[in-house]
C-alpha cells in the first residue's frame, strides 16, 4: 500500500544542541490579545514569549481568529482533544515527503552523550506557563522529586522510564538546564519521550515539567492532611489522589480551568458540556516565520454528539471545520458525496492501525483462559476470520487485511509477519478445535466448552459503526461453532472494563505500528490483551498474575529489556524485531484489516492540514501536523 518509509531513523548519539534562535523581528499576536494589552488585562507580546521563541515553519502564514468546530462524544473523550495541543521537549513533525522526525518544543536545545546515558535539555528563557508564572528546573524538580518519586501518585514506575528496572535520575544545573540519566544506554528514549512524554499523572503531560505554583497545594509534599481532605472535598472526590491522572479534577486540563498549561490553547468551557470551548493560550512559546505569536486560530469548540449518524448529520451540514477522530472509513463514500453541501474535502491519511479481536488472556473466565492459552485454539480463531470479506463489505475494499504487525513503510515492517496467519481456513479451523476435544456441540451446532456450557466469547466494542464488522465476524465464527456475542458499550465503560479485567475479548484499534520502540508496551500486554501478566512484569511480581515458566510474553519482555539496554540503535532495532516476531507469531491478538485510508473532514476555508500523513497514536494523532499552525479563512 505504502511505497515509501514514513519514519526516519535516528543516529541519536551524533545529536548535539539544537538552538532555534530566531531573527530579530517585532512579534505580532492575535487581534482578541492586542485588545487585551490596550486593556492593561496582558503585558505586551515580546514579554509573554521566551526571548528566542520556537520557530514554526508554517506551510503557509495564516489569519488570525475564528473558531475550529469539531466535535466529542462525552467526558471521556478526552484524548482527541488533547492530541491537538500535546507538548513534548521533543515533538513527532513530518517533513516535505511525510517521513517523521522529531523536531524541539519548548527546549533551547538538547545534548545526548555518546553512549546515551545522559540527555540534557535546556528550557526556553523567558518560557511561561498560560497564567504568566515563569517555567523553570524548579517546575521539573517538583516533577521529579514530588510526583514522580511520589509513590502516592506514582505507584509503579513505567518500565519506559525505568530501563533494567533502574529510573531514570535527574540531575539540575541551573534554573534552565537539567539532565536525565540511566543506567546503561538508552538509545529510544527520545521516541519515548516523544510519545509518551514523562507519563501521568496528568492529561496534556507536558515533559519534565509540572506547574509548581499551582500543584504544589494539591501534593502530600507541601499540603497538610486537612488541606488535601479539603481540596477532596471541594471537587468531590474521595481522595486527593483522586485529583491527579488524565481524569484527575485538578491536572486534567479538559475539566480543570485553572490549571496552568503550556499547550496552543487551555480550557475555557470544560466537560461536561453540550459544547466544550478551548481558548488560545497568551503565553504560547512558538511563533511562526514572520513572528505572528501562535495559534492563529482563537477557540476550538467541541460540540457533543450521541451517535455516529448525528455526527455524519454534521458533517453534512457543514458543522465539522477539520475532525478525523470518529470519521468512519465505513461512511468515506457518504464523506465525498456531501462534499459539495457541507463545503468541504475528503483528506486521507494511513492509519498505524490494525482492527483487531484482542482476547483476554487474564479473563476470570478459567475455561475460556485455558483455551485462550493453547496455540491451537488462537491458530484457529485466526483462520476462521474471512479478512478480505471484512475488508469488502465492511471497510468498502479501501483497508488490507493483515495480522496485527508493523505497518508498510515503518524500519519494523516485515512482509512475512504482515500476511502470519491471514489466510482464511475454516476447514483447518474446524480441524484444530476438533483436535482439541471440542467436539460435542448444542443443538444450534455450537461447541459446547469442557464444562459443558456452550462455546461463547463476549466480545466489546465502543460504536454502534462497527455492526457491520461485528456481525460478519460473529458469522464466521459460527461456522465454526464459535459463538460470538457482540456487545456495543459506552466508551468509558469499555475502558473501564479494560483497566478492570473484567472481560472477555475486545474490539479495537491496535495502533502504535509505526515507531514500535516509541511505545512497546502494546504488544508486552499492557492495557490490552495480557495486562494482569504486564502489571506483573511492571511491578517485578508485586501485582498482577505471574504467566507460567514457559510463557512466550516472557520472551517479548526479555527482548525488550535488550533493546532498552542496547549500547546502539541497531543491537536495539535487532532486539525489538525479535520482541515483535515473538508476539506475531505466538498470534495472541486476531488482526483483522488494518493499513486502512484515515478519512479527515476539512473545511473549504481551513488551512494548512496536509493529506496522507500517517496517523498513529505514536505522533499523537492530528499532533504531527502541529495543530497551533492550522488556520480559518476570515469573512
Amino acid at each position: 500500500m505504502m511505497g515509501k518509509n514514513w519514519i526516519a531513523r535516528l543516529a541519536v548519539v551524533a545529536l548535539a544542541g539544537t538552538a532555534l534562535i530566531a531573527p530579530a523581528w517585532a512579534f505580532q499576536e492575535a487581534p482578541m490579545l492586542a485588545e487585551q494589552v490596550e486593556a492593561g488585562a496582558l503585558p505586551p507580546v515580546d514579554e509573554r514569549l521566551p526571548v528566542n521563541p520556537t520557530v514554526v515553519n508554517a506551510l503557509s502564514v495564516g489569519q488570525y481568529g475564528g473558531t475550529w468546530h469539531r466535535a466529542y462524544n462525552g467526558p471521556g473523550d478526552r484524548w482527541g482533544p488533547t492530541k491537538l495541543m500535546e507538548e513534548r521537549v521533543l515533538k513527532w513533525a513530518a517533513d516535505e515527503n511525510g517521513v517523521a522526525y522529531l523536531e524541539p518544543g519548548f527546549i533551547e536545545s538538547y545534548a545526548v552523550n555518546a553512549d546515551s546515558t545522559e540527555f540534557t535539555f535546556t528550557l526556553l528563557e523567558g518560557l511561561k506557563w498560560s497564567d504568566g508564572h515563569p517555567v523553570t528546573t524548579e517546575d521539573v524538580a517538583f516533577w521529579y522529586e514530588d510526583v514522580f518519586l511520589n509513590p502516592a501518585l506514582v505507584p509503579t514506575i513505567d518500565p519506559t522510564f525505568a530501563p533494567g528496572g533502574v529510573p531514570m535520575q535527574l540531575d539540575i544545573a541551573d534554573e534552565r538546564t537539567f539532565t536525565v540519566r540511566f543506567a546503561q544506554p538508552y538509545v529510544y528514549f527520545l521516541e519515548i519521550l516523544a510519545k509518551d512524554s514523562t507519563g501521568e499523572p496528568s492529561l496534556d503531560r507536558p515533559s519534565f515539567i509540572m506547574p509548581k505554583h499551582y500543584l504544589s497545594q494539591f501534593n502530600d509534599k507541601y499540603a497538610s492532611e486537612d488541606e488535601l481532605k479539603a481540596a477532596a472535598a471541594k471537587y468531590n472526590v474521595e481522595k486527593w489522589t483522586d485529583l491527579w491522572g488524565s481524569r484527575g479534577n485538578v491536572t486534567a486540563w479538559w475539566f480543570n480551568p485553572d490549571l496552568p498549561v503550556i499547550t496552543a490553547w487551555m480550557i475555557e468551557t470544560p466537560a461536561p458540556a453540550e459544547t466544550v470551548t478551548m481558548v488560545r493560550n497568551p503565553y504560547y512559546y512558538a511563533v511562526d516565520q514572520e513572528g505572528n505569536q501562535l495559534p492563529y486560530i482563537d477557540r476550538i469548540a467541541h460540540r457533543l454528539f450521541q451517535d455516529n449518524e448525528t455526527l455524519s448529520l454534521m458533517v453534512a451540514q457543514g458543522q465539522i471545520d477539520a475532525q478525523n477522530r470518529f470519521m468512519q472509513l465505513a461512511n468515506y463514500t457518504f464523506y465525498r458525496e456531501n462534499e459539495e453541501r457541507g463545503d468541504y474535502h475528503t483528506l486521507r491519511w494511513i492509519g498505524a492501525t490494525v482492527w483487531s479481536l484482542m482476547p483476554n488472556y487474564n479473563t476470570k473466565d478459567e475455561v475460556l483462559r485455558t483455551l485462550y492459552e493453547e496455540f491451537d485454539f488462537r491458530e484457529a480463531m485466526q483462520l476462521a476470520v474471512d479478512r478480505e470479506l471484512v475488508n469488502e463489505l465492511a471497510y468498502s475494499g479501501l483497508a488490507e487485511p493483515r495480522s496485527v504487525s508493523p505497518i508498510t513503510g515503518s524500519p519494523y515492517f516485515n512482509e512475512e509477519l504482515e500476511t502470519y496467519l491471514t489466510e482464511y481456513d475454516p476447514d483447518r479451523a474446524n480441524e484444530l478445535l476438533d483436535g482439541l476435544g471440542l467436539t460435542e456441540r448444542d443443538s444450534a451446532g455450537f461447541r459446547l466448552r469442557p464444562d459443558g456450557q456452550r462455546l461463547t466469547i463476549v466480545i466489546e466494542a465502543y460504536d454502534a459503526a462497527h455492526s457491520k464488522s461485528l456481525e460478519l465476524l460473529s458469522g464466521n465464527y459460527a461456522d465454526v461453532g464459535i459463538e460470538l456475542l457482540a456487545r456495543v458499550i459506552d466508551r468509558t465503560q469499555w475502558e473501564n472494563n479494560r483497566r478492570n479485567n473484567d472481560f472477555q475479548m475486545q474490539w479495537m484499534p491496535f495502533d502504535r505500528l509505526s515507531i514500535v520502540p516509541a511505545d512497546p508496551r502494546r504488544m508486552m500486554g499492557d492495557d490490552g490483551y495480557a495486562a494482569e501478566y504486564f502489571k506483573w512484569y511492571e511491578t517485578a511480581g508485586a501485582e498482577g498474575v505471574e504467566p507460567a515458566a514457559d510463557h512466550a510474553i516472557r520472551d517479548v519482555w526479555k527482548y525488550w529489556d535488550e533493546a532498552s539496554e542496547a549500547a546502539s540503535v541497531e543491537v536495539a532495532d535487532a532486539a525489538v524485531n525479535k520482541m515483535i516476531d515473538t508476539f506475531v507469531r505466538n498470534a495472541w491478538v486476531i488482526g483483522v484489516v488494518g493499513e486502512e485510508p484515515a478519512p479527515i473532514i476539512v473545511s473549504n476555508k481551513f488551512h494548512n492540514l496536509r493529506d496522507g500523513l500517517v496517523l498513529d497514536d505514536v505522533h499523537r494523532g492530528k499532533g504531527i501536523a502541529y495543530p497551533a499552525q492550522f488556520w480559518i479563512e476570515q469573512d
